[in-house]
């Protein structure tokens, strides 16, 4: 039981950190030295120009999303800890699983919402970029929410 403990608790971790990278850092979008992410475009200069009301609140809904994941995410960790001293066997770790979900869900819609849209997104000016190492960790990151919120679920089970 307490390597199952251990391995969700540095699954949850690793989760967390990768959507605070993705969330935070300027590469979801590369296009030779200018770096887009999800709150602006930024040149080899640092010359960085923000999104404002730009494209029709779909950046907006992917910002909104990615930082409720993000947040989420670190709930459920705090929540985690405190089943582990406060409730009752068969209570324990249900919260938290229904929060990662939660979690998961946002960052799925956030990524979702960049790929079908990326190219209204980078119509006339960089189109011939590639994907950046935060739009990828942001996928990545999907998969291990949702992975540990299963996990939470049958771990509330184990004695």
């Amino acid at each position: 039981m307490l390597v199952v403990l251990a391995f969700i608790l540095l699954f949850h971790i690793v989760s967390a950190i990768l959507l605070f990278i993705s969330t935070i850092d300027n590469a979801w979008w590369v296009t030779g030295n200018v770096y887009t992410d999800i709150w602006q475009f930024c040149n080899s200069t640092n010359y960085c120009i923000s999104y404002r009301d730009s494209y029709g609140g779909y950046i907006e809904a992917i910002q909104a999303t990615m930082i409720l994941a993000t947040i989420l995410c670190c709930v459920a960790f705090f929540v985690f800890i405190l089943h582990l001293f406060r409730l009752k066997l068969g209570e324990r770790f249900v919260f938290s699983a229904i929060i990662q979900l939660l979690s998961s869900l946002c960052v799925m819609i956030a990524a979702s919402i960049y790929t079908a849209q990326y190219t209204t997104f980078h119509s006339g000016f960089n189109e011939q970029g590639t994907f950046g190492y935060s739009f990828i960790l942001a996928w990545i990151a999907f998969p291990f929410t949702l992975i540990s919120g299963i996990m939470y679920l049958v771990l509330r089970k184990r004695k």
